[in-house]
């Protein structure tokens, strides 16, 4: 088990070590090198290290290889103040994907996002990058599907062209609009296999389609998602918020930091939060950095970038102030 836990060489003991300033080392009662993990140093940072290795050892319980980035989400929280949150984690599996893998949330506001997704009719999920906030969503939508729950799976997104013209895309229009469901199309493949997608396509179980097809529909007793919603208008997202039928769900996943509207166009997702927020049956769910399951640079990239933008922001709010003062 503790070799599971502390990786190749001890790589990820060290890294505890270091992060929390004690000393971990692997003891059996009878002083032989083991399973039992001994934790020496001042009491908190002692107490910190037992939380981290207490996680990490769920983890491994559940029989996933403990990573980089489980090791860096513990540390994480632990120093936030947020350990009694990994206590929270468990084993949920929230679907099983085409090849017998168990789907499961890797962090905890994943599992407080899919179970959201599961209590509320509406759900706007906001979050960067790599937070899985699609996938998740496409995965409980499959749940729902096999269930019963729902008829149908809809899925859709505005095409807002991110530094590129749709009309130099080669194809007709179906071939244009692809490239942008395309996230769409992988997270299916991966949850139901590329042949029953297919079927379940042509029978029109699952549909896949721009935003602007949802106009004048009423969409009964579907599982509906609204994908990049930052990309639509106020006026977008009121029409596809309204197309909810009776026993339909609706998610809608977006990241605020990254809409490619033109220039002075206010994103439909900013409103909507603003608007929906504290209505029954609707959440609105954040997830951050630390819930990034890409690459571990990912995080760093993010926060790297929200530093940036933070930087920017005060040296305009400076400009402004001393703009005020000249004219005064």
């Amino acid at each position: 088990m503790t070799s599971v836990i502390f990786g190749s060489y001890d790589k990820y003991l060290k890294r505890l070590e270091d992060e929390f300033g004690v000393r971990i080392t692997n003891k059996s009662a009878e002083g032989a090198f083991g399973d039992s993990i001994v934790i020496d140093g001042d009491d908190a940072p002692c107490e910190a290290a037992y939380k981290a290795v207490s996680y990490l050892k769920r983890i491994a319980a559940l029989n996933e290889d403990v990573t980089d980035q489980h090791v860096d989400y513990a540390i994480n929280m632990v120093k936030d103040d947020k350990a009694e949150e990994l206590a929270d984690f468990g084993e949920d599996c929230l679907c099983i994907t085409s090849k017998g893998k168990p789907v499961k949330a890797k962090t905890v506001r994943q599992k407080k996002y899919a179970e959201a997704i599961k209590k509320n009719t509406v759900v706007l999920g906001i979050g960067p990058a790599g937070t899985g906030k699609t996938y998740l969503a496409v995965t409980m939508a499959v749940k729902a599907l096999r269930a019963h729950e729902v008829s149908r799976i809809i899925l859709t997104r505005p095409a807002v062209e991110a530094g590129e013209r749709l009309g130099f895309l080669p194809g007709d229009l179906q071939s244009k609009i692809d490239p942008y469901l395309r996230p769409l199309y992988d997270a299916l493949y991966d949850m139901l296999g590329f042949d029953a997608c297919q079927k379940l396509i042509e029978k029109a179980v699952i549909e896949i389609a721009p935003l602007a097809y949802m106009r004048g529909r009423t969409l009964d007793d579907s599982f509906i998602i609204l994908d990049e919603a930052q990309n639509t208008t106020p006026e977008q997202m009121k029409m596809f918020l309204t197309r909810l039928g009776n026993g339909s769900k609706a998610v809608v996943t977006g990241d605020l930091t990254q809409t490619d509207l033109a220039k002075g166009e206010r994103s439909g997702l900013a409103q909507a939060v603003k608007i929906l927020e504290g209505i029954d049956d609707i959440a609105i769910f954040r997830l951050s950095d630390r819930d990034v399951v890409r690459h571990r640079l990912v995080q760093k990239i993010i926060a790297a970038y929200d530093k940036h933008a933070d930087v920017k922001k005060q040296e305009k709010f400076k400009a402004k102030r001393h703009d005020a003062g000249g004219k005064k």
